[in-house]
């Protein structure tokens, strides 16, 4: 039996198999070991754009402005980045876009915006491309405050202005109904009057304009929210019967204005009491009503159309009847009015609110005819 494990058939196999068992064992025994001891753990290297992701984090935080203001900006900002971006990768611009379109947060947005200019960075046409966007946008754009461009629309009685103008609704376009004038023209005209009250070291107006938005009734030298003329109302309802005046409107029209009184000197009571009625404004926005639309004809009729120039109908209720001579190029202007010390013409107040787009909820553009539609 000795002999037979002497035989080197019998020892090199198992000298062998002995060792390789000894070496599994000591492999086993020192993995278990490191892995023990921590000697395996990796120490992780840092990302060598760790500080810009961040950044980006901190950019979009709690501190994000996320008034509706600010978010149109923001979506008018990513909406160039993504045009910039479509002229490198178009893919990438279609992905950030879908989002975009889809009513996604604009912050999310942004971010994807900005991991696409981490990974450009090194892209000297990419980035020369945004430098250029940013350069424009710093030069062209004033500073997001939520404020109106046009000023005298930023000043708090404005905003009393519009709740006041609200609350008389029905009666501007029932005035705008029955005599087939433009609402927002109308009002157009009631801004350029009410206007000259926006100060607020009025007495008047700390009392109570302002604290009940109501508008201011005139009632001295001219009549109601409107600021109509004694004589001017005499003139309207005078027009409006006689079928030889130049501002004659039609026999439809006639009758807008009759009186209850029959004696003159009741009427003339009866006109001042229906203008400057607290209560109810609808004779002075139909007053104005009336003498836009006969000024309207009259230009009409003498071949000089102003029905698309609420700049310059507004000036001529501004002026009267003795400035409205029709003419080729009427000129905007009116009274001078100052609002917070800076002057504007009673025209440029008019046409300014017109195509501002206040108030346009409640008073929208009319649908009007233009020259092409005729062509089409």
């Amino acid at each position: 039996m000795r002999r037979f494990f002497r035989s080197k058939w019998v020892k090199i196999p198992l000298y062998t198999f002995t060792i390789l068992f000894a070496l599994i064992g000591f492999f086993l025994t020192g993995s278990y070991a490191a892995i023990e001891m921590g000697w395996t753990n990796e120490a992780g290297a840092v990302d060598v754009n760790s500080r810009y992701f961040q950044e980006i984090h901190d950019k979009y935080n709690q501190g994000f402005e996320v008034d509706s203001v600010k978010m149109a900006a923001y979506r008018y900002e990513a909406l160039n980045r993504i045009i910039v971006l479509n002229d490198f990768h178009p893919k990438n611009a279609q992905y950030i876009l879908s989002v975009l379109e889809q009513k996604g947060d604009e912050r999310e947005v942004l971010r994807m915006l900005d991991a696409v200019d981490l990974q450009l960075k090194d892209s000297k046409a990419y980035q020369k491309a945004i430098a250029e966007l940013k350069s424009k946008q710093k030069s062209h754009k004033q500073k997001v405050s939520g404020l109106s461009v046009f000023e005298w629309m930023n000043i708090h009685e404005w905003q009393d202005f519009k709740i006041a103008v609200a609350k008389d609704k029905a009666l501007i376009d029932s005035a705008a109904r029955v005599t087939g004038v433009e609402a927002r023209l109308i009002v157009a005209c009631l801004v350029g009057e009410q206007i000259r009250l926006f100060n607020s070291k009025r007495e008047t107006y700390k009392k109570v304009i302002g604290p009940l938005k109501i508008l201011s009734v005139e009632s001295q030298f001219s009549f109601g929210v409107t600021g109509i003329k004694e004589h001017t109302a005499k003139n309207i309802e005078s027009h409006l019967k006689n079928p030889n005046s130049i501002y004659y409107t039609g026999p439809q029209y006639e009758h807008l204005l009759d009186f209850v009184a029959t004696d003159t000197a009741s009427i003339a009571v009866e006109r001042i009491e229906r203008l400057t009625n607290y209560r109810n404004h609808y004779y002075s926005y139909l007053y104005a009503a009336i003498f836009l639309k006969q000024v309207k004809v009259q230009w009409e009729n003498a071949g000089y159309p102003i029905d698309g120039r609420p700049e310059i109908l507004a000036t001529l209720f501004n002026v009267g009847y003795p400035q409205s001579v029709p003419k080729s190029n009427p000129k905007v202007g009116g009274s001078t009015i100052k609002i917070y010390e800076k002057p504007y013409s009673f025209g440029a107040i008019a046409f300014q609110f017109y195509y501002s787009g206040e108030l346009y909820d409640l008073f929208p553009f009319e649908k009007r005819k233009f020259d092409w539609d005729e062509e089409v």
